[in-house]
Order: structure tokens, then sequence, then C-alpha cells
């Protein structure tokens, strides 16, 4: 064996650093946040300010586990924020009818999951470019949201039980957290220990090859948005549970957060590549990034410049890491 092939092969440190780059890059740039924002306000590390970064993170980090594995097949959606404000509104609107909450919180994940799969069906089975679907479903549902309630806030009264769902705590924990956790956990299982989980890899990386292979590349691309539809569903629960009320102008610029989470957590843009991981590890500095700047008396609204500068500096990174761990592997090959 050559010095030259020695070095190719690389040790295991080496390899373990090329495999998990994008996830440590952020874990450090979040490790970063964190002490820049501990460091130039007060109140950044207080624990009522820690609970109240993940209580609102919770909701985005839900759709961003869903959305992982859409972009891992090579897919995107951009509907994420108006499926979640239709929810938001219909649950409202139902509980404001009188019906029990625990009946309309199944009613709407599975109003969730059919919004998911119409929008999957056009993308996998007539072979609409996601991009053009789900840029449609941006503007209807959430057009149909805004005729729904025309345009005002529709308050929940009377439902202790679904106000627990975003504003109670368990141990101390708020519950919209544990529940994001919980979501987590299970993409994470899902995609490492599954077999859909496998199939969504393989159908990201080469869905012909998986087709010719027996695997059901269609459907599994459908499920994907699917599954975004029924996490949509759960974070617009949430959202409506935590402020007491449903409104069509809910989680605006969603989808923008979202994506960036999942992107900048390290998930390929080309598909089939893409960690649970990084999604929460993105998902937290997006939250940090927002709550410090507002602590910090700068306007809110620069915090959507700063979103889409990440996002920018993100899908280069990710191109770049993408490229030189190619060429990289055709070396040692």
């Amino acid at each position: 064996m050559t010095a030259y092939t020695e070095r190719a092969k690389g040790s295991p440190a080496a390899d373990f650093l090329s495999e998990n780059a994008q996830v440590l890059s952020i874990a450090f740039f979040f490790l970063a946040c964190v002490v820049f924002f501990a460091a130039t306000t007060d109140t950044f590390m207080t624990l009522g300010n820690i609970l109240n970064v993940i209580r609102q993170a919770a909701p985005i980090l839900i759709v961003a586990v869903a959305m992982t594995l859409v972009i891992i097949t090579g897919g995107i959606d951009l509907s994420v924020g108006s499926q979640v404000a239709l929810v938001n509104a219909v649950a409202a609107i139902v509980l404001a009818m009188g019906y029990p909450w625990p009946l309309v919180v199944i009613a709407m994940l599975f109003f969730g999951a059919f919004l998911g799969f119409v929008q999957g069906w056009f993308t996998a089975y007539q072979g609409i470019p996601a991009f053009i679907v789900t840029l449609a479903g941006l503007s209807i549902l959430r057009g149909l949201a805004l005729y729904l309630t025309q345009g005002y806030s529709i308050p929940i009264k009377d439902a202790p039980g679904f106000f627990m769902l975003g504003r109670g705590e368990l141990l101390g924990i708020p519950m919209p957290a544990l529940i994001a956790v919980a979501v987590a956990v299970a993409g994470y299982v899902v995609i490492s220990s599954t077999k859909y989980g496998r199939q969504v890899v393989a159908v990201g990386s080469n869905m012909e090859a998986a087709r010719r292979v027996g695997m059901p590349a269609k459907w599994v691309i459908a499920s994907v948005y699917m599954i975004a539809g029924v996490a949509c569903a759960l974070a617009g629960l949430l959202i409506a549970a935590r402020l007491g009320s449903g409104s069509s102008n809910a989680a605006v610029g969603f989808e923008l957060q979202v994506i960036a989470a999942v992107v900048l957590g390290g998930t390929s843009l080309m598909g089939g590549r893409g960690t649970i991981l990084g999604t929460v590890l993105g998902t937290m500095t997006i939250a940090v990034i927002g709550n410090g700047l507002i602590l910090m008396h700068i306007s809110p609204f620069f915090t959507q410049i700063v979103t889409g500068a990440i996002i920018l500096v993100a899908i280069w990174l990710n191109t770049r890491i993408f490229t030189a761990n190619f060429r990289f592997g055709g070396r040692k090959r």
C-alpha cells in the first residue's frame, strides 16, 4: 500500500470529521450565537427566556423534521406556512362551534394529511415540479384561510384541555417543546432505522434506480408531503392553543424559517442526504438569533434579513461541502 493510498484512506477521526462536517459546523455556530447573546444581553440566559425560546421554536422544529424528509427526496414544500394558517383558522372555527377539542385535534391532523397528500399526488403522480405545486398551494391555502376568517382573528373559549397543548408544562418543560422533541426523535428513528427511511434516502439519491429495484418511488414522494401536512396541522394546533385564537395571518414567513433550519442543518437540496440532528440545531439557531436580536432591541424586521442571509450562506456552504466530499470520494476510489 502506497503512502498516497494511506493518506487517501485517512484516519477514523478524519473520516468522522468529513462525514459530520456540516452538523459539527452548525453546532459550533449555534454555540457561538448562544455565547454572543449571553454576553451582550442580561436576560438571554435566564430560565424564563430559555423556556420561551424553546416554546416558540417548537412549531418550527415539528415542521422542519417533516421538511427534512421532503428535501431528502429532492423536493421542497413552500406551502407549509399556509397549511399551518389554514389548520389554525379552521381549528378555531370548529372549536368555536362547540365541538370537543380531542375530536377537533384528530380531525385537523387528518385534514393536514389530506392537504399534504393532494400536493404530493400532483408532484409524484402528475409529474409537476414540487416548487410549482407548493407555490400554488402557498397562495391557495392562505387565500382559503383568509376567506374563512374574513381576515379576523377567531377566539377560542372554554377549551382548557386544548390550551394545555400550547401553554402547559410537564416537569417545568413547555408541552410544545416535549411534543417537538418526540417528533424529532421519531424522525431520527425513521431515517436511521426503518425501511421507509432508507426508501426516502434512496429515492432522493436516484429515483429511477429506486424504482427499478422495486421501491414504490412515487408513493414515497407523495407520502413525505402527506407527513409534512400532518406536521403543519400539529404546528397550527399548537400555535392556536398557545395564542387562544386562530388567524389567517398565522405563520407568515414560516416556510422561510423552516427551510432555513433544514438547509442550515446540512440537508442537501439535491436530495439523498439529510440529518435530523442538524435540523434540530438549525431550528434552535434560527430561534436563538431571532430572540437574541429582539433582546438587543434590534428591529424584529431585521430578523428576516438575517434569516435570508443565513439561507444564502447555508446553500453556498451546502454546495461547496457536497462538491468537496464528492471529489474526495472520487480520489479515494
